[in-house]
């Protein structure tokens, strides 16, 4: 595969025909079909590579903004050609992307800065997310990219299904609902080697054990959940579908901009007062986003639209989680673990501005050019609050693709 370009990620077009090619290079090897369709009727497209029984899943796309996945994983396939060992008893599979219809809405394939990327920036509402619906959503109105997904997993049985996600900023870390002992050597390693920090104490996996360094096991159903007031959990995402055959899921995190700020493993000084005060902080940036949609809301034209209804579901999960934080902290809190609350409570605001500053734009509502203050503002404080550093595409390819292998290698193992 050609070097990947600096600062462009694929857009699903491409990602598809680069998979064609590759299908047409190795037609013994590979295959490439269509195994369901969007809401909106876009082709949702498996490439797989070897036809051993033992399987594993790699998912690029879930989260529109998150778009390092798709190149990861023509990577991955082609490493999967060239390297025979990997598929002497494996068999590859390759979803091309789990949400075509939110990649076509997240527009910022070229972010030279953090505002770049949100002003171009979508992520669907939770209900709306193939990954998560399950978890928010009762089984009959799942979306149809969600029961592709659940139908691939059914299919497949996979031993091991890795879903490729990113950050706007921040470190790495990886997310397992099964422990897979022995990877987060590799994983360290690989980070350390690009020069990418490792996450140690991310607020995705608040709460949850390690077992090693930006390396979290999701605890069992029915334990303490540091975000209660999050409707989403986990434990009922797509993720956890593949235990059904035995398997496990495996979701690495790789940042579009490192900070390191966010690898400190010592104890916080005062991490109640800490959290209290991004509490307080969410609220009041949430509370300026709320004033300008409440203004501008009845001026809109309707129907209601995607990005309207992300911006209303982003603001909709800040009161509970604002209280969250301000309650008693998770024992043993870390400076890296605050850290990372800090870029949530930055992101969540700012992400809801960024979609709402979209839809006015399209309206040319007169409230646009305040809102635009906002997310100027706020994404130039977020950079430079975590001294922002750009991670070559290649590196975050290259990292992403040495952990899922890695990954693949020791839950083979633990699988027997």
């Amino acid at each position: 595969m050609s070097p990947l370009p600096e600062l462009r990620y694929l857009s699903v077009s491409e990602i598809f025909s680069s998979a064609r090619a590759l299908a047409d290079r190795r037609p013994g090897l590979c295959t490439l079909r269509q195994v369901g369709v969007s809401r909106a009727g876009r082709a949702l497209h498996l490439l797989s590579v070897g036809p051993a029984s033992r399987a594993v899943l790699v998912v690029a796309g879930a989260h529109a903004n998150e778009q390092t996945g798709g190149s990861t994983l023509l990577s991955l396939a082609e490493r999967v050609l060239l390297e025979r060992k990997l598929r002497a008893d494996t068999s590859w599979h390759f979803l091309l992307c789990a949400d075509p219809d939110g990649a076509s809405l997240h527009m910022a394939p070229a972010p030279r800065t953090l505002l770049d990327y949100h002003l171009g920036f979508f992520r669907p509402a939770g209900p709306e997310q193939p990954e998560w619906s399950p978890s928010v959503l009762p089984p009959d109105r799942l979306p149809p990219e969600t029961q592709a997904l659940l139908g691939v997993i059914d299919e497949l049985r996979p031993y091991l299904q890795v879903t490729l996600h990113g950050t706007d900023l921040g470190g790495s870390w990886v997310q397992l609902t099964k422990d897979v002992p022995g990877l987060a050597e590799p994983f360290a390693k690989s980070a350390a080697e690009l020069h990418i920090p490792v996450e140690t104490g991310p607020s995705d996996a608040a709460g949850w054990p390690a077992s090693g360094p930006g390396v979290h096991v999701m605890p069992a159903p029915g334990s303490y959940a540091a975000y209660p007031s999050m409707p989403d959990d986990p434990r009922h995402s797509t993720w956890y579908h593949a235990h059904r055959y035995g398997g496990l899921t495996a979701v690495v995190e790789v940042p579009m901009w490192a900070s390191d700020l966010v690898d400190d493993p010592a104890p916080h000084p005062a991490p109640a007062a800490a959290l209290r005060h991004l509490a307080r902080r969410l609220e009041r940036d949430a509370s300026e986003v709320q004033r300008i949609l409440a203004e501008a809301l009845p001026r809109l034209p309707g129907p209601e639209g995607p990005l309207l209804r992300a911006a209303q579901w982003a603001l909709e999960l800040v009161p509970g989680l604002a209280g969250d934080w301000a309650g008693e902290p998770l024992p043993d809190t870390t400076v890296a673990y605050v850290g990372s609350v800090d870029a949530f409570g930055r992101r969540l605001p700012l992400r809801a501005a960024a979609m709402l500053l979209r839809v006015l734009r399209e309206s040319d509502d007169r409230a646009a050019p305040r809102l635009e203050r906002l997310v100027t503002t706020w994404s130039e404080a977020f950079a430079a609050r975590f001294r922002a550093r750009w991670v070559p595409l290649e590196h975050q390819v290259e990292h992403q693709s040495r952990t899922v292998v890695a990954a693949a290698r020791h839950a083979r193992r633990r699988t027997g």
